[in-house]
């Protein structure tokens, strides 16, 4: 019985060291020297794969900055970075468990999420809109009636169409794709009449399509929504790293340069210019940096 005791007690001390360091990211990444990266495969310009386990974007940029700053302050020679896909469905999860230490995609902070996990300074706000066929003759959210719309699995877009004030009294059909890439393609191959989703999202997979002018986005702005990487919540010190870093990058005017890099100039890997200037909403995160929830955007 004392033995048992013993183990037991060895178990849970074992248990809450482990936890311990789970919730001590920077600790974490000292001893091991390594640090895992959630990214996206097909949220371009912000996070998108190249092939080959290859991985870039404006996230994927600003990230790389970040954990640069962290391993100087950390005195570490050198830092390995494991890049890790993640979908819409997995990446909370896999950020509380351990598995990604920080996401670098193209995720919403709203108050629901930071329930469970944290995010850092804000550094894109997006606006929630819709993707069509340009010859659809769709360009406002009354003319969605009875048609098929595609989103992609874990995210909020139709929800958000449903509550917007100018969707009373429609209804459509709604299909899922398992990433922005199989929506766009469930639009492109005109099994969904359109694609609701962020802009930039929107834009990326527009741009990078067959033949881009077969689409336009349309309609009135669903949402707003601040985008912002994200890592696990308890974990006051690798916040103020991950803050301290990205406001650096803003006074600087650094982020600037990144975002014109991805977003109006031509990207790898078909060298397309996404041409999606800053809006004013991203203009005024930068001016004031901040990690306000979606909710705290919303026009009173």
């Amino acid at each position: 019985m004392k033995k048992s005791i013993l183990v037991l007690a060895a178990t849970l001390v074992a248990a809450g060291a482990a936890q311990a360091q789970a919730s001590d990211t920077l600790a974490k990444i000292k001893s091991s020297g390594k640090v895992t990266m959630g990214v996206r495969e097909s949220s371009s310009p912000l996070s998108y794969t190249l092939g080959g386990g290859k991985f870039a974007g404006y996230h994927i940029d600003v990230c790389e900055h970040v954990l640069g700053d962290v391993r100087k302050a950390l005195g570490l020679s050198g830092l390995t970075i494991e890049y890790t896909p993640v979908t819409s469905q997995n990446r909370i999860p896999l950020v509380q468990n351990g598995t990604v230490d920080l996401e670098c995609g193209s995720t919403t902070n709203n108050t629901a999420r930071q329930q469970q996990v944290a995010f850092g300074l804000t550094t894109y706000v997006t606006e929630v809109r819709t993707a069509v066929n340009a010859k659809s003759g769709i360009n406002s959210i009354n003319q969605l009636n009875g048609k098929t719309l595609v989103t992609t699995t874990g995210t909020t877009s139709v929800q958000t169409l449903r509550k917007h004030e100018r969707a009373t009294g429609i209804n459509f059909n709604e299909v899922f794709g398992k990433d922005h890439a199989d929506s766009f393609l469930i639009l492109e191959s005109g099994r969904a009449d359109a694609f609701v989703m962020d802009d930039n999202i929107l834009a990326g997979n527009i741009a990078n399509a067959k033949t881009p002018a077969d689409f336009k986005i349309v309609g009135e702005v669903l949402a707003v929504e601040p985008i912002a990487v994200m890592f696990r919540k308890d974990d006051p010190a690798f916040k103020k790293a991950v803050d301290d870093s990205i406001r650096k990058l803003i006074t600087s005017g650094e982020i600037q340069k990144m975002y014109a890099k991805w977003f109006q100039s031509p990207i790898p890997p078909r060298n397309i210019n996404v041409n999606l200037p800053a809006g004013e909403n991203t203009k005024a995160a930068w001016a004031n940096p901040n990690d306000n929830p979606a909710e705290a955007w919303v026009k009173k």
